[in-house]
């Protein structure tokens, strides 16, 4: 059998199994798993590498709409080109719509900025902002019913907060509809009560960002968006989790047999409030909600991920360029930390640093890495076999790793939209070192390949 490709020589880690073949790829495709595979048209030398499937970063924000003179610094393209140079080939942004905007009309818009652009493939989240009768009775049973089959809610902020009632009522859509609610959990009114008394007390530093958001904040929120995923029948993911109050609080709706799901990230594991409390605006580089907590937090944060609470790890990348009116220094930022743009970036480097602090550290194995960057986020929503794993007939989406590279990340490494990384310095053994897409290289060595070869994913569940 002629294969187009033969990826020779190297480990194969899925989230199952560890294990020497070659890999041979048709048209895309895996199409075989063995020794001596034969012909190719190009072979692929892995010897020493391992050979893992592609990470999906299932919380990503790219080129999305915030307050009025802001401006993300990645687009599809560049944030695809950044997560590719961190060995993933799919990420999954989210469509905000906009108050008083059709769920078609913000999709439509979306996708129209994706179009052509993207290194990686991608699948859209749909932020819902503005659940009207005419949202939650036609168009997002029908949007899910085409393939779009997760949404995401905000239980703070001004513009994307929603009210218990209208949460209660997407839960139940979802639930009637099949499709999964990611919740934001940060109490809105708190954070405006806290806000409002560190501003009248002059405590207006980026680092004030951390005490307006405490962890009894958190917890309390993610306590009541399980409760109205119990009320309602339904499941429901919790995104980026900080802290072991909020993380005790998914463990033991898990242990009540409730169907809630946990995901952290980076900034959670490695960053603490202490980054916030940097010379002048310097702190604003770590600004990002929830803010990054205390060392008991990143123990608690690795329990999550050993134990199973957290089954997703994502990097909530969501970039703003420091120096930049339009970014971290915007003008009203100086005054108060709450106009502080609230992301930090995180594509490229999410899982050279979980395998640096969890693997080559011993905190988890090579199949747990594999399950936490690609696999699990898969099967959650709604992509696999077709990605997520290395086996006959999924897409040849892979990444070649070299386990004992040691690199010390700086931003000139990422080539991202961004000017900072707040993991500047930070050496990590285990790098990426060529990242395919469907059989073809989309990255060597940190060089991208000229073709945009991306494609949008619909999704069942």
């Amino acid at each position: 059998m002629q294969f187009d490709t033969i990826i020779r020589g190297g480990t194969v880690v899925t989230a199952a199994d560890t294990f020497r073949a070659d890999i041979g790829i048709s048209n895309g495709r895996i199409s075989a798993l063995g020794d001596d595979l034969g012909a190719a048209d190009e072979i692929i030398d892995a010897t020493g590498l391992l050979v893992m499937p592609g990470g999906i970063d299932s919380h990503v924000h790219l080129d999305q709409a915030g307050a009025p003179g802001i401006v993300m610094a990645d687009g599809f393209e560049s944030g695809t080109r950044s997560a590719a140079i961190g060995g993933n080939t799919m990420v999954l942004p989210f469509c905000l719509q906009q108050k008083g905007q059709s769920l078609r009309e913000a999709l439509a818009a979306y996708q129209a900025k994706a179009d052509g652009k993207c290194y990686t493939d991608i699948a859209h989240h749909l932020i819902i902002t503005d659940p009207t009768p005419q949202v939650l009775g036609q168009e997002l049973p029908a949007l899910i019913a085409e393939g779009y089959t997760s949404v995401k809610i905000f239980m703070t902020y001004d513009d994307m907060k929603l009210a218990d009632r209208e949460i209660l009522e997407v839960l139940d859509v979802a639930r009637q509809h099949g499709a999964l609610v990611m919740v934001h959990a940060e109490g809105y009114d708190a954070i405006r009560f806290l806000t409002e008394r560190l501003e009248r007390d002059g405590k207006t530093a980026p680092f004030f960002h951390g005490p307006s958001r405490p962890i009894p904040v958190e917890r309390e929120a993610t306590h009541r968006a399980i409760s109205f995923a119990e009320i309602v029948d339904t499941e429901a993911m919790i995104v980026h989790v900080s802290n072991r109050a909020a993380m005790e609080e998914i463990r033991r709706a898990q242990q009540r047999g409730q169907k809630i799901y946990g995901e952290t990230c980076p900034q959670y594991l490695v960053l603490t409030e202490k980054d916030m409390d940097r010379a002048g605006m310097e702190g604003a580089k770590y600004v990002c909600s929830p803010p990054p907590r205390d060392s008991d937090s990143q123990a608690a944060c690795w329990e999550g991920l050993q134990q199973g609470v957290f089954e997703v790890f994502s990097s909530d990348h969501c970039p703003y360029r420091y120096e930049d009116e339009a970014g971290k220094l915007a003008p009203k930022g100086k005054q108060s930390f709450r106009y502080v743009p609230n992301g930090i970036p995180g594509i490229a480097t999410r899982m050279p640093i979980l395998f640096s602090e969890g693997v080559v550290k011993g905190r988890i194995d090579l199949n747990r890495f594999v399950a936490l960057t690609s696999t699990n986020h898969a099967k959650r929503y709604g992509l696999y076999p077709q990605k997520g794993t290395i086996a006959v007939g999924s897409d040849a989406d892979l990444v070649l790793w070299d386990a004992g590279r040691e690199v010390t990340i700086t931003h000139s490494l990422l080539q991202d939209g961004c000017d900072y990384t707040p993991y500047e310095g930070l050496a990590v053994t285990g790098w990426p070192v060529r990242t395919m897409l469907r059989g073809e290289t989309v990255m060597t060595d940190g060089q991208i390949a000229p073709v945009k070869g991306g494609r949008e994913m619909l999704r069942a569940r």
